[in-house]
């Protein structure tokens, strides 16, 4: 029998029904920052509500249309927020479900991570996680058939992070993406001050942040180290907060959306 991982956050984070969820994507995507043309080797995507990060969201996931036909897995990490971990975690699943259907984990890729001392399986630790949930309909609207390969983040070193990427780096068919949010809860001014200066770590390849800078610092820190050694560039296509988003100034979320191209090093910046 599959073993399916069910929406934990449907219906709270994004609409439960499959309709509905459509059009607050296409919304998002109506809400979006024009990007350019990008062929991304990785994102770092915020992943909060949809009416809160979706467009910033949308800012990246649309530089994936046109390499629809091409990606065919995707390496999704994020962040623990219930159930502590060390390192890494796989969730012991077959496949995740949405309401727009199911994604299948990606077995093989699995398996070429199973014997690394910081990866275990944890189903504690997906169960109600909705750092990659959340990402899932995205993908799902912008992607044709694609496996996954779902990582529950706890602390784990930029190295480990690192040597996770790299057994699973693969070629173009190959997307990673790195679930995070940026500064929790401060005044709008604050926030936006905040959030600048990780941006502009994020695009030194910086991979000393801090959680008071990202909640996803551990697999963004994992990220940057192994882009660093690969000579990538970053670009920076969205930032905003919830005080852009939803309204309220007074204590708002940072949502940075970014992408990491392989070839010339450098950074650009396009929010």
């Amino acid at each position: 029998m599959m073993r399916i991982r069910p929406p934990a956050v449907a219906g709270m984070f994004y609409p439960g029904d499959a309709a509905e969820l459509r059009r607050a994507i296409l919304g998002s995507f109506g809400h979006a920052r024009a990007t350019g043309a990008l062929r991304p080797k990785a994102l770092i995507v915020p992943h909060a509500g949809y009416v809160y990060s979706g467009p910033v969201a949308a800012s990246a996931y649309a530089l994936l249309e046109p390499l629809r036909a091409v990606i065919r897995r995707v390496i999704l990490l994020g962040p623990v927020h219930r159930v502590w971990v060390p390192g890494l975690a796989l969730p012991g699943v077959d496949a995740f479900a949405t309401p727009l259907g199911t994604v299948p984990l990606d077995q093989a890729a699995i398996a070429a991570i199973a014997d690394l001392p910081q990866v275990e399986v944890s189903a504690a630790a997906h169960a109600q996680e909705h750092s990659l949930e959340v990402h899932l309909p995205f993908l799902q609207s912008v992607l044709a058939d694609f496996t996954l390969v779902p990582l529950a983040v706890g602390e784990a070193t930029p190295e480990e992070v690192a040597q996770v990427l790299d057994r699973l780096w693969g070629g173009e068919e190959t997307l990673i993406v790195v679930s995070s949010d940026l500064s929790h809860f401060l005044p709008y001014v604050e926030a936006e001050r905040s959030d600048h200066a990780t941006a502009q770590a994020i695009l030194k390849l910086n991979s000393h942040l801090g959680g008071e800078q990202a909640c996803g610092a551990y697999p963004i820190n994992g990220l940057m180290l192994a882009a660093r050694r690969r000579g990538m560039a970053v670009h920076l296509l969205d930032l905003r907060n919830s005080g852009d988003t939803a309204g309220d100034h007074s204590r708002v979320v940072g949502y940075g959306a970014f992408a990491l191209t392989e070839g010339a090093r450098g950074a650009t910046h396009a929010a």
